[in-house]
């Protein structure tokens, strides 16, 4: 063999560990030298810097460290004013217990708090309880904090990069003020990973919001003071009545009136867990998951275990392209959940994961269930948007007011006649029926039939309004509630394979689907341990016909690792009964007859879920009689 001469690092036997596998040689490992490397203790300063790096990642990061602080010190109003994104200024100002001039430096120190005492980290009944955040903020910014104790004086105190400086009398009335200026001017190689003012002032505010929904019997104020002309980026006022009354008040202000008027009260209890809020209805999707907001002991968290029970609670009512909108609140004995997980205090770990997941899911579906047919009004906004009147060309003119329901009657039957000749025109063709002695159709929540228009639209009368029913999408829901509720009580047959199919895994994947096998078992996938990390698939759901088991069984696997629980089988099952649904259902174009139209209406009033069709998609429009009059300039 000749000599292979190699240039440049691998010449001089700087070559990593790859290289060395890559060439089939040993070499040097320039790491290792003669002198062992001195273990030396870092100085306070750099403790708090790398702690810094964890702590705050961004100036929203330090928004929420403060205003944290301030919800823990009882404060009732709080302000927070920032400057170009957070970057050269952030103040939040509180009306809190305060702290005691003697106290200043040790707020300061690594790891001193009030909030504990460090006797059992489970039990923490606030928001901040580690002790990082003011001098991971002194380490890598300018830092003021000036307080009161009510019934003592103010005092102030500055750090600088680490640096602190000495107690000093100051002027305020009661609470704190914390400034935070220069933010990472002592790592200014953090400021290269900030993004720009706006992103960062978005960011800000979002995380203000979510503080506000936790806290809805507090005052929140956010302003942008960049430039000349400070103004109120976010105003919420403190709610009163009784939780549920605050909490939806303040939902209101933060994610809309929308929001508020077409959302599901939530409150269920079970095992010491204490879910509460408020859910949105299907036909309220979005087309993110933006407004899904879960709290944990009033902490905002992000969690996949509650967001995959989120997602699995609305599975059935949207397509995958849409996302449910929620604000939901966890509450339970604070030793069933450790937060002492991350630094940011943003990630949390259940003592028993499916008992929360079982939880969320349980309750919102049982809200929907209790929901019946209802749709959210955005639903008659959008299409109340989409109808354009006809252009005034010139003085309006006022018409009458609206006759009296009498008056309306008796006008209706001495044009009969007239409109007799007509009927063969349109799409549908109302026989009147006697109502004695039952309630007025009109009265019943979709109303009463009119008529049907191409085939395919009913249109009924409500005491109040309209009703506009796609009849397909409407009598599809229908059809494949009934299958589900067939299959609830017959259960899913299960095809026996021939031949057993034999899949590898391993030990940790074999483990983690056996946990779920008996669920699996419910929707006639048979699995059994085979030795080892295999696992035998012996059924599988007949209603599927022929099916890959072994990419279904890691799909499952994949989902359950991403979400702590699998819908897997279960949504193809029922995407199955949705299709057959869609193929027994009325289908466009079918002209139906009076009796027909309106006992699909009593049958949709009698249903849940019967608001949105097998995709998500409203099965009806109710336009209030005054936005239609509206239209047509009736005022």
């Amino acid at each position: 063999m000749g000599q292979i001469r190699l240039c440049g690092d691998l010449a001089a036997g700087r070559i990593g560990m790859f290289g060395a596998r890559y060439w089939g040689m040993e070499t040097s490992r320039p790491n290792i030298h003669e002198n062992l490397p001195v273990i030396r203790q870092l100085d306070d300063a750099a403790i708090n810097r790398i702690a810094a790096g964890e702590v705050v990642e961004r100036p929203a990061s330090a928004v929420k460290e403060l205003v944290e602080n301030a919800i823990d010190a009882g404060a009732r109003r709080i302000s927070i004013d920032i400057a170009d994104g957070g970057k050269t200024l952030i103040r939040v100002t509180d009306d809190g217990c305060g702290i005691a001039g003697h106290d200043l430096p040790l707020a300061l120190s690594r790891h001193a708090t009030s909030k504990i005492d460090g006797s059992d980290l489970l039990n923490i009944h606030t928001f901040g309880f580690r002790g990082e955040a003011l001098p991971s903020l002194g380490a890598v910014g300018r830092l003021n904090i000036t307080s009161r104790v009510q019934g003592s004086e103010a005092f102030e105190i500055n750090v600088e990069g680490g640096n602190l400086g000495p107690v000093r009398p100051a002027a305020l009335n009661d609470g704190t003020v914390i400034t935070l200026r220069d933010l990472f001017y002592a790592t200014p190689a953090r400021l290269k990973f900030l993004r720009t003012d706006r992103a960062e002032t978005t960011a800000i505010n979002d995380i203000v919001k979510r503080l506000a929904m936790a806290e809805p019997f507090v005052r929140f104020e956010l302003r942008d003071v960049s430039g000349d002309s400070p103004r109120t980026t976010f105003r919420a006022e403190a709610e009163n009545g009784d939780m549920f009354d605050a909490l939806h008040g303040r939902l209101s202000t933060v994610l809309g009136r929308e929001f508020a008027d077409n959302s599901l009260k939530i409150d269920a209890l079970r095992e010491g867990l204490h879910l509460t809020g408020y859910a949105a209805l299907p036909t309220y999707s979005r087309g993110s998951a933006v407004q899904q907001y879960l709290f944990v002991n009033g902490r905002p968290v992000r969690d996949k275990l509650l967001v995959g029970a989120l997602r699995g609670a609305y599975f059935d009512f949207l397509s995958r392209d849409r996302h449910p909108a929620a604000a939901l609140f966890l509450d339970c004995d604070p030793t069933l959940v450790d937060v002492n997980v991350h630094p940011a205090k943003s990630e949390i770990r259940f003592r028993d994961p499916g008992l929360a997941r079982g939880l969320i899911v349980s309750a919102l579906r049982q809200a929907l269930v209790e929901a019946g047919h209802r749709a959210s009004t955005t639903v008659a906004g959008a299409t109340l948007g989409a109808i354009t009147p006809e252009p005034i060309g010139g003085p309006r003119v006022y018409q009458m007011d609206r006759p009296s329901m009498g008056s309306r009657s008796a006008s209706y039957q001495s044009q009969a006649p007239g409109f007799a000749e007509m009927t063969q025109t349109y799409s549908g063709q109302v026989v009147e029926q006697e109502q004695a002695n039952e309630t007025p159709p009109e009265d019943l929540p979709l109303g009463t039939a009119r008529g049907q228009v191409h085939e395919n639209y009913i249109i009924a009368q409500t005491a109040t309004g309209m009703v506009i029913v796609d009849q397909h999408a409407a009598h599809e829901r229908l059809v494949y509630e009934k299958l589900k509720n067939q299959m609830a009580v017959n259960g899913v047959a299960a095809q026996a394979l021939l031949i057993p199919e034999i899949v590898e895994l391993s030990d940790g994947d074999c483990a983690r689907l056996l946990e779920v096998a008996d669920e699996l078992a419910r929707f006639g996938l048979g699995i059994e341990p085979f030795g080892g990390g295999a696992i035998a698939i012996r059924e599988t759901p007949a209603i599927l016909g022929e099916v890959n088991a072994r990419a279904m069984i890691l799909d499952i696997l994949d989902e359950l690792a991403d979400q702590g629980s699998s819908n897997m089988v279960q949504a193809k099952v029922e995407a199955i009964l949705s299709r057959v649904a869609c193929h027994g259902s009325i289908r466009s174009g079918r002209w139906m007859r009076a009796e027909e139209m309106n006992a699909l209406l009593r049958e949709m009033e009698a249903t849940p879920h019967s608001g949105q069709c097998n995709h998500g998609r409203p099965t009806y429009v109710e336009l209030k009689l005054a936005d239609i009059e509206r239209l047509f300039g009736r005022t």
